[in-house]
């Protein structure tokens, strides 16, 4: 009789156990789908910045090359092609150029969280940004 009144006691403790432990697998299994969503969307995001400022680098200033006077960007060009491709991508971001042969690109974002939305993080904010240098290269030598 005794045993009973000991196993009576303790009824309900394992499902107790089990209630936290479920409630910190779904916390854990949510932050690892998070975090690897953030990790795309940054890899996204450094994506579109190096495609934009690799648009904008292809603009050249053609009189100069053509006559062999060495590559520059136009700069009005290179913005305005960068920022068409960042138009049409779903990123913001600010286009500039610099040293008439580089456009560097920074692009933001944010992620919708799947699961962290249950603890009160709704996004995570995700940053980008990339650099295109234009040069003239003869037989491996940077001229």
């Amino acid at each position: 009789m005794r045993w009973i009144r000991a196993r009576e006691r303790e009824r309900g403790s394992v499902s107790l156990w089990a209630v936290t432990a479920a409630f910190a697998m779904i916390i854990l299994s949510g932050l690892a789908v998070d975090l690897g969503g953030k990790v795309h969307a940054q890899q996204h995001a450094i994506d579109v910045a190096a495609q934009a400022a690799r648009a904008g680098g292809q603009q050249l200033e053609a009189a100069r090359a053509v006559r062999g006077q060495g590559v520059q960007i136009d700069p009005t060009l290179a913005v305005a092609a960068a920022r068409a491709y960042l138009a049409a991508s779903d990123l913001a971001g600010t286009v500039t150029t610099r040293g008439g042969s580089t456009v560097v690109v920074t692009t933001s974002g944010s992620y919708s969280t799947k699961f962290l939305g249950i603890i009160g993080i709704s996004s995570l904010q995700v940053t980008g940004s990339a650099e295109s240098r234009t040069v003239r290269v003869y037989q491996g030598a940077e001229r």
